[in-house]
């Protein structure tokens, strides 16, 4: 009994002492997905902004059309467990990246005198990337790795950059903003998972 006790108390006192920094990095990436939720909305209703007729208009419902490597949420994401949620969350942010740079590509195109769209775009790819890195942290620090296929979304990019290219300018007027939407909806969830973890009290 004694000899169990002994063994234990040492990582009591390492739990006890990494709590406070865990805390806080949860804290901070919650922060971080919170703003980029703001943001992410905001780039949504530009990207609409620029895409012309029929975007933008009362009762236009483009085709959702499939987005190689990443998908919406699930319906039944709630119901898993948090470790689990976070995983996916992690990796569609790490999925959203090159997607994000391959509409921008397509932008650059379409719009070249918006520099600020593609500025957006940009902004976001760099900003899924380092909130996906900060969940991955989190979740390390839980014991729950993050690693998973979607990893590797190179080659499923490709694929839909060239689907869409090949398509003609309104899939992939349609391709980008389905990326953008889902870029928002995995943000939004990412922080709606994250603030779970969140200690009570003010942020």
């Amino acid at each position: 009994m004694s000899q169990r006790e002994g063994s234990l108390d040492p990582q009591a006192d390492d739990s006890v002492s990494l709590l406070p920094h865990l805390e806080a990095k949860i804290r901070q990436t919650h922060s971080l997905a919170r703003l980029l939720t703001k943001y992410a909305e905001q780039l949504l209703q530009e990207y609409v902004q620029h895409q012309g007729d029929p975007f933008g208009l009362p009762g236009f419902s483009p085709p959702r059309l499939p987005v190689a490597g990443l998908s919406a949420p699930a319906p039944g994401h709630a119901g898993l467990p948090l470790p689990e949620r976070l995983r996916l969350d992690a990796a569609a942010l790490a999925a959203l990246p090159p997607l994000l740079d391959v509409v921008r590509g397509h932008q650059a195109e379409l719009n070249p005198r918006v520099p600020r769209l593609l500025r957006r775009l940009e902004d976001a790819a760099r900003q899924a990337r380092a909130l996906g890195a900060a969940v991955e942290t989190v979740l390390a620090a839980l014991g729950a790795a993050a690693r998973g296929p979607w990893h590797e979304p190179s080659a499923a990019t490709a694929a839909a950059a060239a689907a869409a290219s090949a398509a003609g300018v309104f899939p992939a007027k349609v391709l980008g903003l389905r990326v953008c939407g889902l870029y928002s909806e995995w943000v939004s969830r990412t922080e709606g998972d994250l603030s779970q973890l969140v200690p009570e009290g003010p942020a």
